[in-house]
């Protein structure tokens, strides 16, 4: 069986290896690892285009070797250097002390061999350190007929397992393939001209040519794509279903004047989502819809349009963020843009006002009370809040509507809590400033129907990027403090980012040790207090620097924003904070330091801080990248366009499909593993199409045990209690 555990096949020591580095527990999990490629035989494989910091595999030819030694603090040592090639390009490999002696008698110029390690960046080439390795030839006079116009499957590896060693694996568990049970209903396999599991299984690890792959890829593909389609048309189904409470806008009231009190004319895109939703709130089903736009697109106003007219409905709206500072920022732009309508029941509150008021973990005890007390009562008919909104003793007296802002950042569960606190299911928003393409849309938000902002408004600056090669040009990093200054003097504000808060913690905060060969691979990324600190010594002496960072007490990141917005500081140097809601009109250029390593997308967040008001923005990333390098074409990239949809694409063509889904969006247990959401859009949508048929036909599935089967194991049990709940 394919439940079967990979101890009882592969032994306990290999299986807790695989477990822990590549979360592979069952036959089945180890047959769907499926090779990332194939060489073969006489084929060299491409070095021209590793990617830097990942764990790699390669197939390529000793070109030549030597060993240097070299004085150190603990004496002589050794270093071998052997350079590889591909024939369309060259890469180095380099093993210290100890671990010269093998690869120095078996690397001889000539011979061929796969690679594996990680890639990392010495002297501002790519190299390969300590790399294991497996000869591609007979040892002691053994025939290489195994090797021999084979194709090699390459499998995604980690330090401790070589893609060999698991290929290895694979052979020994191959043999259950037989017992896989097969999802697809035989009447959509077969219209469709797909091969049986089993084979497809058969065919994706030991292939005998290209076709067999190309056979199995599609069939795998459809596995992933139609799969996950039925948890999200039963989804989407089960929402149906559901009783929810018609919230149609009073004339005359909240929204009517707030409407009226708007010093700007809506954007026909705002009118057009607005109708949308407004339709949707009038309905007996919880609405369950994706408003995506760019940044700055007015997404927060269309969202406290739909909450006012719940209120004028005598609901309540719930608006939950990632993190306490933007849940603090969009209370507090939600106050300054309602004024006194959002003072209801308060001296100087507006007759049709209401209360809006923020709750979150680090809130005093008073304030938390009487926040709780607000909601309960129906007092405060707006709510913004972090994850404390979903804890069990917050209660409403009837939450009508629930939004949730940057999405990506909650899981299912998350969404699911909060709605749950409705008297019954309130209706649902959700917001990503995060431009998505359409496949993507339908595989991580297939529940949700969707509203796209592509609209700016009116007034929004133009935003310039540069990309400044800091090591290559040392006095491009001058000129951007120079323009920073500049902009200052004529009045404005800037940020500089940073990809960490101190140089010598870990993610986790911990102190990190570093090896000898650590230290001269890659130096720490820049940290943001060492950074502020340089800064404020040096080029942006006499300006108002301030810090802002995650670890920060909440009501210090508070203060400092509000100090920022007030414009009583002339410089913000901050982590990723600030990536999302934060708006400061009075900013006009950003510096992000370390740019290479922050996604594409993220980038584009983050150059939406600046140009939000009628000034010009600037934004510049700062790297020590190589020239011709991913990173800096990746650099190029989001400086060549403003088009956030356009950038999504790059981005999403960059990197694994499973960072971009995220587990928690889809209830998928595991990323996709075959299906790339962008060019697969075509299978997206026929299995969307059939699956949305199947369930209307048979929602429970009783009539497709394989695929209710196939079900249960990619959504886990608690994920899937919320996929049926809806």
């Amino acid at each position: 069986m394919l439940s079967e555990p990979l101890g009882k096949v592969l032994g306990p020591a290999t299986a807790k290896v695989m477990a822990e580095h590549l979360d592979l527990h069952t036959v089945g999990d180890l047959l769907h690892h499926y090779p990332r490629r194939y060489a073969e035989r006489g084929e060299l494989t491409t070095l021209s285009d590793l990617p830097l910091d990942e764990h790699v595999t390669v197939v390529a030819q000793v070109a030549d070797a030597r060993v240097l030694t070299f004085n150190s603090a603990r004496g002589r040592g050794q270093r071998l250097e052997v350079t590889i090639t591909d024939g369309s390009g060259r890469l180095q490999l380099v093993f210290f002390g100890k671990g010269v002696h093998k690869p120095h008698k078996e690397l001889l110029p000539g011979t061929r061999a796969m690679f594996a390690g990680k890639v990392s960046l010495f002297n501002r080439k790519l190299q390969l350190a300590h790399p294991a390795y497996e000869l591609l030839r007979g040892d002691g006079g053994e025939a290489v007929d195994a090797w021999a116009g084979a194709l090699i499957p390459i499998y995604p590896a980690t330090t401790k397992l070589e893609s060999w060693k698991i290929a290895k694996a694979v052979d020994a568990v191959l043999p259950r393939a037989r017992d896989a049970v097969d999802p697809l209903p035989p009447a959509l396999r077969e219209g469709r001209g797909l091969t049986d599991l089993p084979d497809a299984l058969h065919r994706i690890h030991r292939p005998r040519s290209k076709a067999d792959i190309s056979a199995a890829r599609e069939r795998l593909k459809w596995d992933e794509a139609f799969v996950l389609q039925v948890a999200l048309a039963r989804r989407r189904f089960a929402d149906t279903q559901l009783p929810a409470v018609p919230r149609t806008p009073t004339p005359g009231g909240l929204l009517d004047a707030f409407d009226a009190r708007l010093p700007f004319t809506l954007t026909d895109g705002q009118r057009a989502v607005s109708k949308e939703i407004f339709d949707d709130l009038a309905t007996e089903h919880p609405m369950h819809r994706l408003l995506q736009g760019e940044v700055g697109s007015g997404k927060t106003l269309v969202a406290l349009r739909a909450m006012l007219a719940v209120v004028d409905a005598g609901g309540q709206a719930a608006m939950l963020a990632p993190t306490e500072v933007l849940a603090q920022q969009h209370h507090r732009s939600i106050t300054e843009m309602m004024g006194d309508l959002a003072e209801g029941g308060m001296l100087g509150g507006a007759d049709q006002g209401t209360k809006v008021v923020l709750l979150t973990g680090s809130m005093g005890a008073a304030a938390r009370r009487q926040a709780l007390l607000d909601l309960v009562t129906g007092e405060a008919g707006i709510v913004v809040g972090t994850h404390a909104l979903i804890e069990d003793k917050v209660r409403f007296h009837d939450l009508g509507l629930v939004v949730v802002d940057e999405q990506h950042r909650f899981g299912v569960e998350q969404r699911d809590a909060l709605r749950g606190k409705g008297k019954q299911p309130p209706h649902l928003l959700v917001m990503t400033a995060t431009p998505i393409p359409r496949t993507v849309a339908m595989t991580v938000f297939g529940d949700l129907e969707t509203s796209v902002l592509d609209q700016l408004p009116a007034g929004r600056s133009p935003i310039a990027s540069h990309v400044v090669p800091a090591q290559d040009k040392p006095h491009f990093l001058a000129r951007a403090w120079e323009r920073v200054r500049e902009e200052v003097e004529g009045g404005h504000q800037a940020y500089v980012v940073c990809p960490r808060i101190g140089d010598d913690e870990d993610e986790n905060g911990s102190a990190k040790k570093k090896s000898p060969e650590d230290a001269a691979e890659k130096r720490p990324p820049l940290a943001v207090t060492e950074v502020a600190e340089q800064l404020a010594r040096g080029p942006l002496a006499g300006l108002r620097v301030e810090v802002l960072h995650g670890r920060m007490h909440p009501d210090d990141k508070d203060a400092v924003m509000r100090r920022f917005a007030a414009g009583e500081a002339d410089v913000l140097v901050a982590t990723t904070v600030i990536e999302v809601g934060v708006n400061v009109p009075n900013a006009t250029v950003m510096v992000i330091m370390d740019a290479d390593r922050f996604g594409v997308s993220q980038l584009h967040q983050l150059r939406g801080r600046v140009g939000r008001g009628s000034a010009p923005g600037l934004c510049l990333l700062v790297t020590d990248m190589p020239e011709a390098g991913p990173a800096r074409q990746r650099l190029n990239a989001v400086a060549a366009t403003l088009d956030g949809f356009e950038l999504s694409r790059i981005d999403l063509e960059q990197r694994r499909e499973g960072d971009v889904l995220g587990q928690a969006q889809s209830g998928a247990r595991s990323s996709l593993r075959m299906l790339a959401v962008i060019e697969d859009e075509e299978v997206i949508a026929a299995a969307r199409a059939e699956a949305t048929a199947v369930v209307a036909a048979d929602p429970d599935l009783e009539h497709l045990p394989e695929l209710r089967t196939a079900l249960d194991a990619l959504v886990d049990k608690e994920r899937e209690r919320y996929l049926d709940k809806g």
